[in-house]
């Protein structure tokens, strides 16, 4: 069974920053992409951030050069550095990865921890 568990977020000022987690317990199976989309108030869910199990990784065009996405594959353990936060950065962010079972690649989201900025 595959369980995603988030921490780290929480309030902060505008320009201050935040660091996300999220830990991945996938049994014997292989996590392919991590990632972290977002869900602002009112609005639909967008990507944030994701990255490769061999590191590469895309942003949004919102949050590049602010925040960077990172891993540690032998933990199945993503971060989200967030620097430079702006009120509209105000969302709840899920954690999203993609599990191999040997037979499909499967998405699996976690519940998702809130970000609020604001002075």
């Amino acid at each position: 069974q595959v369980r995603l568990e988030e921490s780290g977020g929480g309030s902060a000022q505008p320009g201050g920053s935040l660091r996300l987690s999220c830990a991945a317990s996938v049994g014997v199976f292989e996590v392919t992409d991590m990632g972290w989309y977002r869900e602002p108030p009112g609005k639909s869910r967008e990507l944030v951030a994701v990255i490769s199990a061999g590191g590469g990784a895309r942003y949004a065009d919102s949050v590049r050069g602010r925040f960077t996405i990172s891993r540690d594959n032998a933990k199945n353990t993503a971060y989200l550095q967030m620097d430079s936060l702006k009120p509209d950065d105000t969302a709840s962010y899920l954690c999203m990865a993609k599990v191999f079972d040997r037979v499909v690649i499967t998405a699996h989201w976690g519940r998702g921890t809130q970000v609020f900025v604001s002075s």
